[in-house]
């Protein structure tokens, strides 16, 4: 008996010191409760924006944990066709404005996918012509391309037709009177479904040279010998909108707006893009 006492006795002093010490039910109860879940925002943009995106998000993360982002990088045609066939997204880029004027209007489905107010010209980028380490071909630029097209003398890798840099590069070859159709089907390119199928095919000296941004040619440390003439393939806009379908529409519209700020500007700026969209200056 005297044993049982002790016992009883001395579970008290434990109760008596845990609830001094904090260490009641409610701290119990903290402790088990679930931690808060995040909120998923699901970014489509096109391919030419994985490393600055990537960076701007782990900054964003890093500022607001209660938010992740997860992308999904392929070129515009294809994340829109995507959209159009039902696949969640809150936010859509892309890497011209034929794409998303495509989901604005709806294309005659229905009226529209973007939210309204949200759409936004956020960049500016430029066509060029790149070549592997060394240019091996010697290639001096777009009038020496065209010409050794014309010879067989290249191999040059492009986008197709449903892909935006594939698109100016079409305009490109008209401005200089050439019929993209013949060329495409030739044996002087080679076909890229996005920008960086296109830019690792020269990066690895699968092709002689290749017409893409001059942004993704400075991430993959490649030579552009060449500028296009904006004249010829118009300006290479990228705009930004938060999605109608979105769930969460105020956190996709504060992502979007992030993008606008000062440390988003130096990483856009600091791999060769042209910021259109004013700095909020956060």
């Amino acid at each position: 008996m005297k044993k049982v006492a002790r016992f009883i006795a001395s579970l008290g002093f434990a109760s008596m010191m845990s609830a001094g010490c904090g260490g009641g039910d409610a701290d119990n109860v903290k402790a088990d409760a679930p931690k808060a879940e995040r909120t998923r925002i699901t970014f489509f943009a096109a391919a030419s924006m994985t490393e600055t995106l990537s960076a701007i998000a782990e900054r964003y993360e890093s500022e607001h944990p209660d938010t992740e982002i997860v992308f999904s990088f392929d070129s515009s045609g294809t994340l829109k066709t995507q959209i159009i066939d039902g696949a969640y997204c809150d936010i859509f880029m892309s890497a011209s404005p034929k794409q998303m004027n495509q989901l604005e209007s709806g294309n005659g489905q229905n009226d529209g996918y973007l939210l309204s107010g949200t759409r936004t010209d956020l960049l500016q980028n430029k066509v060029v012509l790149a070549v592997p380490d060394g240019n091996p071909k010697n290639i001096k630029g777009f009038d020496d391309l065209i010409k050794r097209l014309g010879e067989g003398d290249i191999l040059l890798a492009v986008g197709n037709s449903d892909v935006p840099v594939g698109q100016y590069t079409a305009k490109l070859f008209s401005a200089y009177g050439l019929n993209p159709d013949d060329l495409y089907g030739s044996r002087t390119l080679t076909i890229g479904n996005n920008v960086k199928e296109i830019t690792t095919q020269v990066k690895e000296s699968v092709a002689d040279a290749g017409i893409i941004y001059a942004t993704d040619a400075k991430s993959a440390k490649l030579t552009a010998v060449d500028t296009a003439p904006e004249d010829a393939v118009g300006r290479v806009i990228y705009p930004v909108a938060v999605l109608k379908q979105s769930k969460h529409p105020g956190k996709a519209a504060d992502v979007v707006q992030y993008l606008k700020n000062d440390e988003s500007r130096k990483i856009f700026e600091s791999v060769g893009f042209t910021v259109i969209a004013p700095s909020d200056g956060k």
